[in-house]
This record gives C-alpha cells, sequence and structure tokens, in this order.
C-alpha cells in the first residue's frame, strides 16, 4: 500500500470525535504522525490506544493561547517538526435564529460561537507559524457549506464560517510564500457528534438525532450525504507536498454539490436513469429524486464543549 503523508507531522485541532478523528486515523494510516488538540481526556485517551506512538496528545482549551502554544511545542518536541495544521475544533448553533436568541444570551452566544470557531482557529496559526515556517508547511482550515451559503446554521455560526473564508485568503496572502493556506468546507456529515453552544443550552445536543442523511438525500446533487471517514481524502491531498505545489488560498466546496443543484430538483440524473437504467428501475429512481426534501447542514466534528 502506497501511503501519501510519509514521515509528515500534523496538528489537529478537535480530533477526538467525529470529523476531527476520521482525519487523525486517515494521516496515522498514511504514514503521518499526529499531536491533537482537545478538551476530551477520553477521547484523547481512546486515540493513544489506537494508535500508540503515532499520536501526541495534548488536553486544552482552543479558546486559550497556552493551550495552541503546549500543543504546537508538543508536536515539534515529540516528532521533531510540524508540516501541518489542521484547524478543526467547532461548535454548532443548531441554526438557532436571531430572532429566537433571547436578548440576556445574545452576547454570550456570540462571543462563544467566535471564541471558538474563529478566534480558536486564528490562536492556532498564531502559535504554529514559526514551525510551520522552519517546515515550509501547510495550514488547513475546516469550512463548511454555512461558509457559502444560508441554512448551513443560524447567524452566528454562518457569520463565524465566513470569518474564516476570508482568513484563509488573507493568511494565503501574509505567509506566502513559505506557508501554504487552504480550507475544506464539508456539508453534512454522516458519523459525527457536533454539540451546540452552552450558552443556548445545546452543549449535550449531538447532531447524530438530526436524520441528514434522509434530509439531503433528496437535496444534493450527489444524491446522498457523505460520511465523515469519506471526506477525509481532501485533507490528504491538502497535506501533500509534490501535488500541491500551486495550491494556497483555496477552499474546496466538499459537500455534494451544494452550490450546483437546480431550482425546483436536486439534479437531473433522472435524464440518464431514462436513458440506460433497466427500464422497470426509472419509476423509482424519478420518483425519489423529485420528491425529497431537506435543508443543508454542516458537518464538522464537535471537540469543544463549553
Amino acid at each position: 500500500m502506497t501511503v501519501r503523508l510519509k514521515g509528515e507531522v500534523a496538528l489537529v485541532t478537535g480530533g477526538c470525535a467525529g470529523l476531527g478523528r476520521a482525519i487523525v486515523d486517515r494521516f496515522v494510516s498514511e504514514g503521518a504522525y499526529v499531536a491533537v488538540l482537545d478538551r476530551s481526556p477520553d477521547g484523547l485517551a481512546a486515540l493513544k490506544e489506537a494508535h500508540g506512538d503515532a499520536v501526541a496528545v495534548i488536553e486544552g482549551d482552543v479558546r486559550f493561547p497556552d493551550s495552541h502554544r503546549e500543543a504546537a511545542a508538543k508536536s515539534v518536541e515529540r516528532f521533531g517538526k510540524l508540516d501541518c495544521l489542521i484547524a478543526n475544533a467547532g461548535v454548532w448553533d443548531y441554526s438557532t435564529a436571531l430572532v429566537d436568541i433571547p436578548d440576556d444570551r445574545i452576547e454570550e452566544a456570540f462571543d462563544e460561537m467566535f471564541s471558538i470557531n474563529v478566534k480558536g482557529y486564528v490562536l492556532a496559526a498564531k502559535a504554529c507559524l514559526s514551525a510551520l515556517y522552519d517546515s515550509k508547511g501547510r495550514m488547513i482550515f475546516t469550512v463548511s457549506n454555512a461558509g457559502f451559503y444560508p441554512a448551513g446554521g443560524g447567524a452566528l455560526y454562518t457569520g463565524a464560517k465566513h470569518a474564516i473564508v476570508g482568513i484563509v485568503k488573507q493568511l494565503a496572502y501574509e505567509l506566502g510564500p513559505h506557508i501554504r493556506v487552504n480550507g475544506i468546507a464539508p456539508g453534512g456529515l454522516g458519523g459525527t457528534d457536533l454539540r451546540g453552544l452552552k450558552s443556548l443550552d445545546l452543549q449535550d445536543t449531538s447532531i447524530s438525532t438530526v436524520p441528514l442523511a434522509d434530509m439531503l438525500a433528496g437535496v444534493l446533487p450527489t444524491g446522498r450525504m457523505a460520511t465523515a471517514t469519506e471526506s477525509t481524502g481532501a485533507y490528504v491531498f491538502f497535506a501533500t507536498r509534490a501535488e500541491t505545489v500551486p495550491l494556497t488560498g483555496s477552499i474546496l466546496n466538499y459537500d455534494g454539490g451544494m452550490g450546483v443543484r437546480g431550482f425546483t430538483e436536486a439534479n437531473r440524473g433522472s435524464l440518464l436513469d431514462e436513458h440506460f437504467a433497466p427500464k422497470e428501475t426509472v419509476g423509482c429512481v424519478s420518483h425519489r429524486r423529485h420528491t425529497a426534501t431537506g435543508a443543508p447542514v454542516d458537518g464538522e466534528s464537535r471537540t469543544q464543549k463549553g
């Protein structure tokens, strides 16, 4: 088996659950060493049990600079360098509309969302600058379909993810040519445990309770929701060196084609069915694609509990 990241060292924030855990598992399988910053001691212990010396774990909070500095330092101390930062930790607002956020909680909710989902990324980037300069490394930020379109969250989440789009572009400019900076914007994902804001009493609510697969089946041109594991390939590609020489300031819409769905239907695959599918299956496929409905929801991994 050919491994694409042999000897590379990555630091993943929010690597204990959902997409973050899937990224860690995939990177290790591709020959990388991975440091993980996360608030879950149980999740960190599980990573050590699964991957042994291939991982280094740091218990901390992405809202605080010291946690990021410790994680960056431990990456270099343990593995001798740092090649790639993956800023991934985040929380969701469960599409809470602005009008539904209580007046006495709006400031706290805003601060919590932006402290984790925006400041956490900026602090991670700042802490890793020196090590990534030395390695001519990469930064990869997990964005979201909510970084491009409405209805992937409420105003707080959508605003935070739009901020990350801008940060990716600005840092690609500021850090070039020494460090490549890119983003990946997944849509709703299976196998994640994204949690909500403590300030809105959503910290114990898991996205796994939302029937995303059914909601998205008739919405996405791809016809189905991807899993967290299926979404890790883009992170591997963005972390490679030889294949991404000209790549910086880019954000990959990795959301099942959400931005290209039609006004009245998700896709026109039924036309191909009519021409090429066995005749007895055409009616079933066409009916399913034209009648299913849903709403896009981001599938970023939950690693940060308030």
